[in-house]
Parts: C-alpha cells; structure tokens; sequence
C-alpha cells in the first residue's frame, strides 16, 4: 500500500517538549507519533497508531501460537469484585464519583468472575487474553509513554487444576514473551522480579535496558545473574571493624542524627553502623527493620519478609516505642520484632541506644538482640554477584511485561471452582501475564535512535519504505512507490511541496528503515539513491530493481 504525505497528518516539530528528559517522550512527540491531551494522558496519531497495532499484532500472533484464546472485557468494573479481592482500596485506583464501580487497572477480578462458569477438570486448561484501556491514578506521570495514567495492556490469564498445570501455562507464556520481544526487536532480561499487589507465589519481569524508566536492571559481568532492584541480591563490600567489645559500650553523641555524622564523629567505617528503620504492620504492631550503615531499607523485600504490608512509623510512633527520638535508635532493648539485614549477621557494630542523643558500639547480633535475618538492604554500585562474584552492573530499564504466578489468590474469594475428576470441588489455580505496547514502543525508541530521530525495527516501523520525491521528480517517485507497494512494501511517498532539506529530516525523524531519494539524477540514469536509516549505508540502484532490493 500507499501512503501519500500530502494527504497524512504528520505534524512533525523541531524542538522537543520542554518538560521532556526522556528520548522516547522527545521523539515520539518530535516526529509526531503522539500528542499529549494531559499529564500521563496521551493520544496516538495515525503514526503512532500503527506502530501501536503493529505490536499489537506480534503479540496476537505469540498468545494464540500458545492457544490463548481472544476476548474483549469492560473498562468499567463493579467495585464489589475487587472488594471480595481485598484490592478496592489500593491508592493507583480510580472510584468513580457516586457509583459502585472502578476503572482498573488490570483485570484479574474480571476474568476470575467469568472463569466462575468453567465446571469441570476437562474443561482445564484455558487461556485467556485481551488487549484493553486500564487506568491508573497515577501521581507523578512523566516520561511520555513510560509512566502514564492511561494505556492500553495485553493481559492475559491462564486456568489451570493444579500448581503442576500452571507450571505448564507460566512457561509456555514465558517462552511466547521471549518471542514477542525477540520479534520486536529489542535488547530484554527476564529477571526475578517483586509480585507487589498483584500477590502470588512468583513473579518475573522482563525488562528493556534504556535511557530512562522506572526499573534497573542488576546484571552480572559474566551473565549469569539478573534481576530486578527490587529483589536483586548482592554481596555488598567488608566493613573496617573497630577492636572487638566483650559488651555493648553506650557513648554520648549529642546531636548526631545521621550515620554520615556518627562515622565522622567516632572516626570509623560507615559500614560498621547499623541504621534503624522503624515501620508498622496493619495491626498497628511497630517492627524495627536493621540495615547496614551504608545501605539503604528495600522496602519491598522487607514486605516479602513479613508478608505483609507495612508503612514508615511516625515520629510519635517512633517515641512511644523506642522512648527516643529518630536517630538515636537500636535493637538493644527493643521489645518488639527485628528484622535484619544478613550482612548484620556477623561482626559488631554501632548502633543507636534507644536513648535520645546517645549510642552503643560493639552491639552483636544473638549476643545483645535476637533478629530474624533476611536481605533486605538494596544493591548498590561496587557490589558483586552472590553466584560467581563477578562485578554488577546496574542499568535503568523499562518493564515491558510482567507473569505472575497467582495460585488461589483471586479463585477463592471470587469463587472460581471446578469440579476434579475425583467429584471434589477444588479453585482454579490461575496466572497473569501482562504486555504494554505502548511501553513496547517507548523501549524501541529508547534502544534505537540517534541525534537525527528515530530508527525503528523494521518489524515496528509504520511503514517499511520511505520514498522522498524530490522536486521535478515527482513521476518517477510515483514510480518508486508502485514498483515498491507491488513488491509487498507498505510505502510512506513524501509528496509533499517542500524543500529536500525538510524532507530529508523528516525522514530521519520518523525513522523508517529504508528511505528512497528519488531526484533530478534519476530523470538522466534512471536510479534511485537507497539508504538504510541504522547504518546509514547508501547505494545507487536501477528504479527497477527497487522491489528485488528492499
């Protein structure tokens, strides 16, 4: 097919957005794929549309390769299933005013409701996707494409008897995510990954190395570790011990409310520190997590820790059970539970005594507290793999899909049961597999550009040839573009009445993998010039031999 420039809205800009810092958000907006209606709300243009169902498509092909089955459910979902789910109250969802229903922002409740209507173990297995809007009341969208709150998501849901037949599902999803992004062309990881609110046994992400994004990626020099930060292990350098104590020592230090402050102050390692993080379970109970002094609380691992959630003890909280200020706290004393960092296990270390203004040194795990021992610290640079011990690199990446193995969880307050082949009324055992498309597109642009636009994979690409007529050539460039579109190519023909240099940046802006300079040169020898946009190799070819070449 051909499309004629003249006649598409293409409204391609010079300069980027100025709140941009993302290429994905400079170039998507620069060569005109999208426009933004609000702060994460964003509308795809014809471009951007294609390149959209372009991904769509590659999709499609991999869920029903696996035979997952098409549906098509509502945005708009009665509040009283994720009430059952105990999901009604996550903060990301929007209520809407003075009725019983959410707009949500994935749809396991959905699809659990209908699963309601399989009967029996011969039924199993099923595979169900869709590709629908989800909303999500995000409060800080920025990015373009990354981090939106509104987007169009395949999910999908497996249905399975048993643990034995999910296992079977997840990896055949598994292996149909590999392909999907394979097909699209991008650089990926599939990394252990957080299961957040969507719960489960397991969770793993795949995610696309970038500029930007709201992930990093933790991989080893010798390949053989990967991972999410957020669940990320590592093993972090020794710290420089002071000479041993046979008992906790108590030291005044006025003043001192960091772990920067009290290393300076005593003239040791940072890391021989402990930092107390104080937090409260649902039940109100305050938990003292304890890391390293120069490591930071991951929050999520220390959830998985507990399992359950928890949030950041306030500064009243914090003195009725310490009966001390923030700065000045410690597990020596503590009444309540301890959760450690591993790296706290041996050695001893400085740590606050409960008392405002004042610190212990030498305080010693199993000596002087008792603690639950769990990595809960996040990774930082200059660690090493805990598999080889290779050095770490970390990367800010951008998921693109995440599969979640989620068992009972949504089956048996939805009751989605089946009859088994022994007459016993058992719940489905599900799965959850997600892809965003739009983030898909963003994670291209990311990978592949350069200072002139965008270089989309030719399996993205809105369309496949870029034919730029120059002036006083416009009938042999009507001929480039039917030898091109009669070869199979879908055909982008700037007809358009400017000049070579506008369209020549235009081209390189959009990005189309071939681009095919039809010129004066071409009325005296019949050629046309043909250039790769990735390598920027061009060649001179007979106007005949375009649809044998591209």
């Amino acid at each position: 097919m051909i499309a004629r420039a003249s006649q598409l809205y293409l409204p391609t800009l010079r300069d980027a957005p100025a709140d941009a810092e993302a290429v994905s958000h400079k170039l998507l907006v620069r060569a005109g794929f999208i426009r933004q209606v609000s702060a994460g709300l964003w509308s795809f243009t014809p471009l951007g549309w294609r390149v959209h169902r372009k991904v769509e498509q590659i999709i499609r092909d991999e869920m029903e390769a696996i035979g997952a089955q098409e549906w098509f459910a509502p945005v708009l979902t009665p509040a009283e299933l994720w009430e059952k789910t105990g999901r009604l109250r996550i903060p990301e969802i929007f209520h809407v005013e003075n009725t019983d229903y959410i707009l949500p922002l994935t749809h396991e409740e959905t699809f659990a409701f209908h699963a309601r209507e399989l009967q029996s173990y011969r039924e199993l297995p099923q595979s169900w996707y869709h590709f629908q809007t989800k909303d999500r009341n995000e409060p800080r969208p920025r990015a373009g494409l990354i981090r939106v709150r509104e987007f169009i998501m395949k999910d999908s849901y497996s249905f399975d008897r048993d643990e034995a037949g999910l296992d079977v599902s997840f990896k055949a999803h598994e292996r149909a995510y590999h392909a999907i992004f394979q097909r699209c062309g991008l650089e990926y990881y599939e990394v252990e990954a957080e299961s957040g609110m969507m719960g489960g046994s397991g969770s793993f992400d795949f995610l696309a190395p970038s500029g930007s994004g709201e992930n990093t990626l933790v991989t080893c020099e010798n390949g053989d570790f990967a991972a999410d930060l957020e669940v990320a292990r590592s093993l972090p350098r020794a710290p420089t011990f002071p000479a041993r104590l046979e008992a906790p020592d108590e030291i005044e230090t006025p003043g001192i409310t960091t772990i920067e402050a009290l290393a300076d102050l005593l003239g040791i390692d940072a890391a021989a520190t402990s930092k107390a993080m104080p937090v409260v379970k649902d039940d109100g109970m305050v938990v003292l997590a304890l890391v390293r002094g120069d490591d930071r609380l991951e929050l999520s691992k220390l959830i998985a820790a507990l399992g359950e959630n928890v949030r950041q003890a306030t500064e009243d909280e914090i003195r009725q059970a310490f009966d001390a200020d923030p700065g000045s706290l410690g597990p020596v004393g503590f009444k309540g539970e301890v959760v450690a960092d591993e790296t706290l296990r041996e050695g001893q270390f400085v740590a606050g005594a409960n008392r405002t203004g004042w610190h212990l040194r030498g305080v010693e795990a199993g000596r002087d507290y008792q603690a639950r021992f769990a990595d809960i610290r996040v990774p930082v640079e200059g660690d090493r793999c805990v598999v080889c011990g290779g050095a770490l690199t970390f990367r800010t990446a951008i998921e693109v899909g995440h599969i979640f193995k989620l068992g009972t969880k949504y089956s048996v307050p939805l009751d989605a049961t089946f009859l088994d082949e022994d007459g016993t009324e058992k719940p489905l055992v599900m799965g959850s597999y997600g892809i965003g498309p739009g983030r898909v597109m963003a994670a291209a642009v990311e990978q592949s550009h350069d200072e002139h636009g965008i270089i989309w994979p030719a399996a993205l690409a809105p369309y496949d040839v870029h034919v730029v007529a120059l002036p006083g050539a416009e009938t042999q460039g009507e001929e480039a573009a039917r030898v091109l579109s009669e070869a199979g190519a879908d055909v982008l023909l700037d007809d358009r009445e400017l000049r070579a240099g506008e369209k020549f940046a235009d081209a390189d802006l959009i990005g189309l993998p071939r681009r095919v300079t039809v010129g004066r040169k071409t009325l005296e020898d019949g050629r046309v010039d043909l250039r790769d946009r990735g390598t920027g190799e061009e060649r001179r070819i007979a106007l005949s031999d375009l649809g044998k070449e591209v």
